[in-house]
């Protein structure tokens, strides 16, 4: 393979539509990957991941009455890359994905080429949103550092990195000369603001901006 020709991915599709996997694995094949592994439900992906060779997943969001966020740290810890493929177009949705672990997310309006251009991406090591999903953002997550001013405060910015810097609660309130409590106020007011779930994902958030 030359220099200048993509990386062929090999790929595990996880959607709970048969004809969307079909569909899927036709246009990938057809493109140079390779599929080597299907599931529908996060049982089927727990059991057959560990014998997959897969270096990235395409995932649905919506897999019956489960969330195909809850397989993203299944994945990565696998050393699988992930790019969500959903009909969800909102920003909170995207936003989600993206904190939770996700390196690409492309809406299933987008034409075929876009769902190839963000495997290209994430292969070479990119972080990618489709065009739909870019809108919704505003760049908020591929480029976290711009337009984040006007939502936090100097203070909740400087408890972020601190937080990036994998800082305990405790060191935050030595550093800062405050109390634990407030340093956990802090934590409530910024997650409300960023809109997402938790610590969790506010800590994984963190960590993405410092990098």
């Amino acid at each position: 393979m030359s220099e200048d020709q993509p990386r062929r991915a090999r790929v595990f599709l996880i959607d709970d539509h048969l004809a969307m996997r079909s569909g899927l694995s036709l246009l990938l094949t057809k493109s140079g990957h390779v599929i080597c592994g299907e599931a529908e439900t996060r049982a089927e992906v727990l059991a057959r991941l560990k014998d997959s060779t897969a270096d990235v997943a395409l995932v649905d969001l919506t897999l019956g009455d489960e969330s195909g966020l809850d397989l993203i740290d299944d994945l990565l810890a696998h050393n699988v890359a992930v790019v969500i493929y959903s009909m969800h177009e909102d920003r909170k949705t995207v936003e989600r994905a993206f904190v939770a672990g996700a390196a690409g997310y492309v809406t299933k309006r987008e034409v075929a080429d876009v769902l190839l251009t963000a495997l290209d991406q994430v292969l070479a090591g990119n972080r990618y949103a489709s065009p739909r999903a870019t809108k919704s953002l505003a760049n908020r997550f591929l480029v976290p550092q711009e337009g984040m001013e006007t939502v936090l405060s100097s203070r909740e910015e400087q408890i972020i990195t601190m937080i990036g810097r994998a800082e305990t609660s405790e060191e935050i309130a030595e550093a800062l000369h405050i109390s634990i409590h407030t340093v956990k106020t802090y934590y409530a007011r910024i997650i409300e603001k960023l809109g997402i779930g938790g610590m969790k994902e506010l800590r994984k958030f963190a960590a993405l901006r410092n990098k």
